[in-house]
Formats: structure tokens, C-alpha cells, sequence
């Protein structure tokens, strides 16, 4: 919704823009003997759109290495959780098993059995 309030009045002006210049102008390229006619409006907008779309490829390729960066980041904290994860199990492992011994060393001279509930 927001997005057209913003983008709503941006269009009612190119398309005022596009109306009230529609006088032929001749265009042409300087090193080469090229000249076409077309409505002032056209020249005007495409090459608007052709410098929108160099600065937008010029943002692109300046945000790479950051985003390099980034993946590589989320890669490493991917590795570091699931080495946590595993380190996790294993102790919880090994806290199991000591409690284990530790009951049935407890209980073995008496001659009762330990249960043990887990839950």
C-alpha cells in the first residue's frame, strides 16, 4: 500500500512528462554520422532508464564482496552450530553414562537394581 503512494505520483509525472513533449527531436550518437527522429519525451526517458539501470549495476557490483562476506559468514556459523550440536550430544552422552556408572556402582552391593526413568 505504501509502495503506491510513493510510486503512484512518480508515474503521473513521467506520464505528464511523456504527454507534454511529444515534439520530434533529432538524436544523435557523436562518433558515428547516426541521427534518428523520435518524441523529445522517448529520448529523454530511455536514457534516464539506461543511466537507472548503469547506476543499478554499479550498486550490484559494489555490494559483491559484502555479500561474499556474508555467505561465508553463514557458512562458518552453520559449521560452528552443528559442531555445537555435536559436542552437545556427545556430553550429554557421556553424562549419561557416568551417571549410569555412578548408579550401579551405588547399587551394587546392596543387591537392588537401579531404574532409571528418563523423561
Amino acid at each position: 500500500m505504501w509502495r503506491w503512494l510513493l510510486i503512484g505520483p512518480l508515474l503521473l509525472v513521467i506520464v505528464l512528462f511523456a504527454l507534454s513533449n511529444m515534439q520530434p527531436v533529432s538524436v544523435g550518437l557523436w562518433p558515428f554520422d547516426l541521427t534518428w527522429q523520435t518524441p523529445l519525451a522517448l529520448a529523454v526517458l530511455l536514457v534516464s532508464a539506461l543511466a537507472f539501470l548503469l547506476g543499478a549495476f554499479v550498486a550490484w557490483t559494489a555490494g559483491m564482496p559484502s555479500r561474499r562476506r556474508m555467505r561465508a559468514r553463514a557458512r562458518a556459523g552453520e559449521a560452528a552450530q552443528a559442531e555445537l550440536n555435536e559436542l552437545r550430544a556427545r556430553e550429554a552422552k557421556r553424562v549419561e553414562a557416568e551417571t549410569l556408572a555412578r548408579d550401579q556402582a551405588m547399587y551394587s552391593g546392596t543387591g537392588s537394581r537401579a531404574v532409571r526413568v528418563i523423561g
